[in-house]
């Protein structure tokens, strides 16, 4: 049976990296993050390497992989580096053997559970799922994800698709590996009247306008819209979260390795770090706090789940959840 862990007691690594001062020319980023946050990391990597044009192409996960098979079958894909939701997504790229394996990135402080085991990609946050409320609608927060089945609570939730989000596929997929939840936990969602809608900037979009009370949501969404204002507020459910890591890679082809790898140093050091705990992310680095009115790292029960498992029945997943939820 799969057990929750802490984020406190995986074990660390350290491999000394080096940098390549002499990296230039252009880098194509594929990524899934925010367009205005990978705006920030774009400035703030060139303020350090001004020698190095960073290109984006920004969509969901989803997107994104069907865009780079296809570039594949047509012959080579554009991108440098891969910036994406979830390590499942990674690891079809790595079995596909699009892969470098970076084997000199500079890992000092992170986890070893968030490194890939043969270097070809890291985790550079950490981002959990977990129930999103609107403050003016509800008096008696959630505490456990089983509450959203109760009639009333079921009717006013909403949650993103895995078929659009890479961190809702991660999500399904990590809850219906539970004891106590699997496919009967969504069909009773489904049945008492839980929707989807696309990605997590629907759910927010929805509760934070009171058109829903609750909803399913990654933790920085919800988190930085209740810093701005907005009546939301997050819980960790008490049964534990799903987490992704945002994993960042390079792939075999890149005609520019030197400054992929300069890239993804600088993502995994100090200055990148600060700049996703001040963007609401937990940072991946031991000796850094999360942002503030976030728990401690160490104190997350995160969900197992086996992602070996998830890249099997990916489409199986979907095809289930668009079965109860539409398309």
């Amino acid at each position: 049976m799969l057990r929750p862990i802490t984020l406190g007691l995986l074990g660390m690594t350290a491999t000394a990296g080096f940098a390549h001062a002499d990296a230039t020319g252009t880098i194509t980023v594929y990524t899934s993050q925010p367009s205005d946050q990978m705006a920030a990391v774009v400035e703030a990597f060139n303020a350090d390497h001004p020698e190095v044009t960073v290109e984006i192409f920004r969509s969901g996960t989803t997107e994104l992989m069907s865009k780079m098979q296809a570039e594949f079958a047509a012959g080579q894909s554009p991108a440098d580096v891969v910036l994406i939701a979830d390590a499942v997504a990674m690891t079809q790229l790595k079995n596909d053997d699009r892969l470098y394996a970076f084997e000199d990135a500079e890992t000092d402080g992170i986890p070893a559970a968030l490194i890939d085991p043969d270097h070809t990609f890291f985790g550079t946050k950490l981002l959990t799922t977990g129930i999103i409320y609107n403050t003016d609608k509800v008096a008696t927060p959630p505490t456990s994800w089983h509450d959203l089945e109760t009639p009333e609570i079921a009717a006013e939730t909403i949650m993103p698709s895995p078929l659009y989000s890479g961190a809702a596929a991660i999500h399904v997929a990590t809850m219906v590996q539970q004891e106590g939840f699997g496919w009967p936990y969504y069909e009773t969602l489904a049945d008492e009247g839980a929707v989807a809608g696309q990605g997590n900037g629907t759910v927010l979009e929805a509760v934070a306008r009171g058109e829903k009370a609750y909803g399913i949501i990654v933790d920085y969404m919800a988190l930085n819209a209740k810093k701005d204002g907005s009546p939301v507020d997050f819980v960790f459910p008490e049964e534990g979260v799903s987490t992704i890591t945002q994993p960042i890679a390079i792939l075999q082809a890149s005609d520019n390795i030197e400054a992929a790898e300069l890239f993804v140093n600088w993502q995994l050091g100090q200055a990148a770090q600060e700049q996703s705990v001040a963007q609401g992310y937990f940072p991946v680095r031991a000796d850094m706090s999360a942002p503030e009115g976030y728990p401690e790292p160490s104190t997350l029960t995160i969900l197992p789940a086996d992602p070996a498992v998830m890249l099997e029945e990916d489409q199986a997943l979907k095809m289930e959840f668009a079965d109860l939820f539409g398309g």
